[in-house]
C-alpha cells in the first residue's frame, strides 16, 4: 500500500476546498475545518521544496524539546533523505490556509521498530507531528490538526486503526489526542527514540464518536510536537 493510493487527491475535487482559496499545491489531502474557518491541507515532503523549512523548524526551541534534532542543514539533510528513502514511512508538510506550518510522518507500525512494543496489525497506522513556525504554537490549532491528520489515515479502507507513542512529559498533546479518540494503553522505554513514550490507540469508530461529540468544541491550545 502506497499514501498516494490510499489518501483523497484534493487537486481532483474542488469540494474540501474553502470557497475563497486559489492557491494550489500538491496536496493530497485538504479540508476546511469550521470549527475555527481555516483550510488543513498536506502534501508529500521533498528535499527541494523543504530542506530549508525542516532544517529551522527543528532548531525552533519549543520543537528541540521533543525531536531533539537541532543539527547542521547536512545532517538534516540526511535525516530527511533517510525519511524519504523509507518503504515504511511517508514524510508531509502540513498547510493552514496554504501557509506551511507542520512537519509530519506517517509511517505502518508494523514494519518500524514500535511493533516490538504492542501487538501490530498491517493496517495499523501512525504519525509523528512538529508545528513548525513559532507564531502557530498555543494558538489552539492542535486539535483540528490532529482530527485532518486522522481523517487522511482512515480515508485508507484498510486502516481501522491508529497508534501514536508521545512522549510521556508531553501532556498538551495526550490530552488532545485524548480528545481525538486515542486511549492510553501503556507507558514504555521506546529505545530506538531515546524516549519514555505513551502507546496511545484509536479505532475508526472511535475517532469517528470523538469527531461528532466535538464537532462544535474549540481548539486546545499548546505545543504541538508528537
Amino acid at each position: 500500500m502506497t499514501d498516494s493510493d490510499s489518501f483523497h487527491d484534493a487537486r481532483t475535487d474542488s469540494r474540501t476546498l474553502d470557497p475563497d482559496a486559489t492557491v494550489r499545491s500538491n496536496y493530497v489531502f485538504q479540508r476546511h475545518d469550521e470549527s475555527f474557518d481555516r483550510t488543513i491541507s498536506f502534501r508529500p515532503a521533498s528535499i527541494d521544496r523543504d530542506l530549508g523549512r525542516v532544517h529551522t523548524w527543528l532548531n525552533y526551541e519549543h520543537v528541540v524539546a521533543f525531536w531533539d534534532l537541532d543539527r547542521s542543514l547536512p545532517a538534516v539533510y540526511d535525516h530527511l533523505a533517510d525519511k524519504l528513502s523509507a518503504a515504511h514511512l511517508t514524510p508531509y508538510i502540513g498547510y493552514i490556509d496554504h501557509v506551511p506550518m507542520s512537519y509530519w510522518e506517517v509511517y505502518w507500525p508494523s514494519e518500524f521498530e514500535l511493533s516490538a512494543y504492542y501487538d501490530a496489525r498491517p493496517t495499523d497506522r501512525a504519525a509523528h507531528l512538529l508545528v513548525g513556525p513559532p507564531e502557530y504554537v498555543h494558538k489552539g490549532y492542535s486539535r483540528a490538526l490532529l482530527r485532518a491528520m486522522g481523517r487522511m489515515i482512515f480515508s485508507n479502507p484498510d486502516t481501522k486503526r491508529a497508534v501514536v507513542e508521545p512522549d510521556v512529559e508531553n501532556d498538551v498533546v495526550i490530552h488532545v489526542l485524548e480528545q481525538c479518540g486515542f486511549e492510553a494503553r501503556t507507558e514504555f522505554y521506546f529505545e530506538e527514540a531515546d524516549k519514555d513514550a505513551l502507546l496511545m490507540v484509536c479505532d475508526q469508530e472511535s475517532f469517528e464518536s470523538a469527531l461528532r461529540s466535538g464537532s462544535t468544541a474549540t481548539g486546545t491550545n499548546g505545543s504541538t510536537n508528537v
